[in-house]
């Protein structure tokens, strides 16, 4: 009766919401392990954040992650960087597609499918191995063209495998980077392969790719390639995906044409660095400029980017791009009094709207609220090991901080280290809330509504 009573209360989204959390949980377990660091033990608060970071596929750190975990506590942090990626429905209904001969239930499936981005409940065993193959064979495109640089430098043992963390915690938009303390670490991040075509041309490839989420690429495979026979959806995502990408490199290329890391460099350097800065702004994390030495303007359509974040059903976090494209469309049309909102020749619900409206809204009472709050914790002077930080100020790195953490991003002006205790266990909460999904937690607090309830009569009201 009991275990009847709580499949009641537990739906599809309580479900996901938890089962994240215990995935991270049981990360941070493994990180606080005395092996799993170089020099001595981790605090469990530190160890909780690398587990959520990685796992929420974020990329923020405390620490280096090259420099202070071993081995063990990196293919850890990849596991964790996977199973964030491909999402927990994901590998739990491949465990269902292996115990139950009758394939998946009406319930599984829906799960299954609010986790990728899905809407056929037909085709969900076909999704599920499709996204599985997939991500195999762009990790592995992508870890065979990174060795042609590591190789040569690190060994054929330690190359591949700085190739195959690298190639994964791109297509996952994870940010985690271990060239940390090796020859090729340069200023931070991946700034020694600023000018490198092969190296960021492979990243941003990943990291478009995954960023544009299961479906998307899945129908593009099924049309093979040919525009005409797209779905809706797919027409609408890979237009605006590609279009903000490209308006983000022209402002990058504008804004910081003058940045001090592009002295040595000639038009084409320079316009890779401002591609890599538009793609993995994204909510990939990895970087080639310091975020800390770009202008006010880089750092403003910084955060916007990072705010607006991938695609549904992605690897990526943000409000999403179908989110973003809805409320620009749905303020077109309000602005020109019409009726309904479209978008081409297709109309768009006004429920719809009302949801990607209550998700930006959320979003943007999380940032700022969670901005004054770090703000009110942390000292005015910035220091890292009693050093006072140069560059932008307290309130700016916070922003970035928190933006960055909410969309799953990974970027930082180097202020993650320095945070106390509270304010890493705030962005703890944003990176759990960006990658489970706003709008997903809202629906496993909720309840069910009644179809028979009495609806309340409509109130006058005026906005603007």
């Amino acid at each position: 009766m009991g275990n009847t009573k709580l499949k009641k209360r537990m739906n599809v989204w309580r479900y996901l919401a938890l089962g994240y959390l215990l995935v991270l949980l049981l990360g941070s377990v493994l990180l606080v392990l005395p092996f799993s660091a170089r020099e001595g033990q981790t605090s469990f608060v530190d160890a909780l954040f690398t587990s959520v970071s990685a796992g929420c596929v974020t990329g923020l750190v405390p620490f280096e992650t090259n420099v202070h975990w071993t081995l063990f506590g990196q293919i850890v942090i990849l596991i964790l960087i996977q199973l964030g990626g491909l999402g927990f429905m994901t590998f739990v209904s491949v465990l269902l597609l292996m115990v139950k001969r009758g394939g998946l239930g009406q319930y599984e499936r829906r799960a299954v499918l609010q986790s990728v981005g899905g809407g056929d409940l037909v085709g969900v065993k076909k999704l599920v191995r499709r996204i599985l193959l997939g991500t195999l064979v762009f990790e592995a495109v992508g870890t065979g063209l990174l060795s042609i640089r590591f190789v040569p430098v690190f060994g054929t043992a330690k190359g591949i495998w700085y190739a195959l963390f690298h190639a994964v915690s791109a297509f996952c938009n994870a940010g985690f980077d271990i060239l940390g303390g090796t020859e090729l670490a340069g200023m931070g991040s991946l700034s020694y392969f600023a000018a490198d075509p092969l190296v960021s041309l492979t990243l941003i490839m990943l990291i478009f790719v995954g960023g544009l989420g299961f479906c998307v690429w899945g129908d593009v495979l099924d049309c093979r390639g040919n525009p005409k026979k797209f779905q809706f959806y797919t027409r609408v995502i890979l237009i605006m995906h590609t279009a903000i990408l490209l308006v983000g490199t022209l402002l990058f290329l504008g804004f910081e044409w003058g940045n001090a890391q592009y002295a040595d460099m000639n038009f084409g350097e320079r316009l890779l660095a401002a591609l890599f800065n538009s793609a993995t702004a994204r909510t990939a994390g990895f970087w080639t400029t310091d975020p800390a030495t770009l202008s006010d303007s880089g750092s403003l359509l910084m955060i916007m980017l990072m705010f607006i974040g991938g695609c549904s059903g992605s690897t990526a976090g943000g409000i999403k791009v179908g989110t973003f494209t809805v409320i620009i469309m749905g303020m077109w049309s309000a602005f020109r009094s019409n009726r309904d909102i479209t978008i081409g020749k297709r109309r768009i619900g006004t429920r719809l709207f009302g949801q990607a409206l209550a998700i930006f809204a959320a979003y943007l009472m999380l940032i700022l609220i969670s901005t004054m709050v770090i703000c009110a914790i942390e000292p005015d002077v910035l220091t890292a090991g009693g050093v006072p930080l140069e560059g932008p100020d307290t309130f700016t790195r916070t922003l970035f901080e928190v933006v960055s953490a909410l969309g799953t991003v990974g970027l930082s002006m180097g202020y993650t280290g320095t945070l106390t205790v509270w304010s890493k266990l705030i962005l703890v909460m944003l990176m759990y809330l960006g990658r489970v999904g706003v709008l997903t937690l809202a629906f496993a607090l909720g309840r069910k509504q009644d179809p028979a309830e009495v609806r309340r009569p409509v109130g006058d009201f005026f906005v603007g």
